[in-house]
């Protein structure tokens, strides 16, 4: 990856920002934490620190994804978030375009996932060894060959939401892992993160932050 790896000079969206909590908005192709080698240092996590010192991580959103991300400025803040994920008490709503048109307008993917070992970090679908993994989807608009659909993960897998798509034989457009032929031939993966909802860390009142989806 580390030859690829051009993330976009984007400046940083903030969100919403108060004493407990910041949330920005994640570019496309950009790393949420570093990786290895100082080629792979630039990340979501970096650029939010250099503004956002006190900035602690919560959670991680794939590099091709984009949208909301959820960062905690004090260790109160992340032990409460982390929690929250932990228990899937957060809501995270994801808008997609895919290849081809369901047959059905909404249904659930309810498929276990592990990793592809000898081709990670791919994932993959094994009923003998996976975690469970669901995703609720529902059809937005078809347009020719594509459709937009919203998704809601009801588990944290990685790449769950790609490869429960491509399960349906639908797969993500743009998607390097997943995507084969025309639906691979895209400028960007067609993921967004449009919207997290969380309890917050400082009372626990329910909020709701959103990122329009930029395709």
């Amino acid at each position: 990856m580390s030859a690829e790896y051009a993330p976009p000079d984007d400046p940083l969206v903030v969100l919403h920002e108060d004493a407990e909590v910041l949330l920005v908005d994640k570019p496309a192709g950009l790393l949420s934490v570093p990786g290895k080698g100082p080629d792979l240092a630039d990340c979501l996590m970096a650029r939010v620190q250099a503004a956002f010192p006190d900035a602690l991580l919560v959670h991680r959103l794939d590099r091709d994804t984009s949208g909301v991300m959820i960062f905690a400025l004090t260790p109160h803040a992340q032990r409460h978030l982390g929690l929250q994920f932990e228990k899937r008490m957060t809501r995270k709503t994801y808008v997609a375009r895919i290849w081809g048109v369901p047959s059905e307008k909404t249904g659930t993917v309810d498929l276990p996932l592990i990793v592809d070992w000898p081709n990670r970090p791919r994932q993959m679908v094994c009923h003998e060894t996976g975690k469970p993994a669901q995703t609720d989807w529902r059809v937005l608009k078809t347009d020719g060959e594509t459709t937009r659909i919203r998704l809601h993960p009801r588990t944290g897998r990685s790449h769950q939401l790609r490869v429960h798509m491509l399960a349906l034989g639908h797969p993500i457009l743009g998607d390097p892992f997943y995507a084969t032929g025309p639906a691979r031939d895209f400028p960007r993966l067609m993921l967004h993160s449009e919207e997290l909802r969380f309890k917050h860390p400082n009372g626990g009142r329910s909020m709701k932050i959103r990122a329009p989806a930029p395709f």
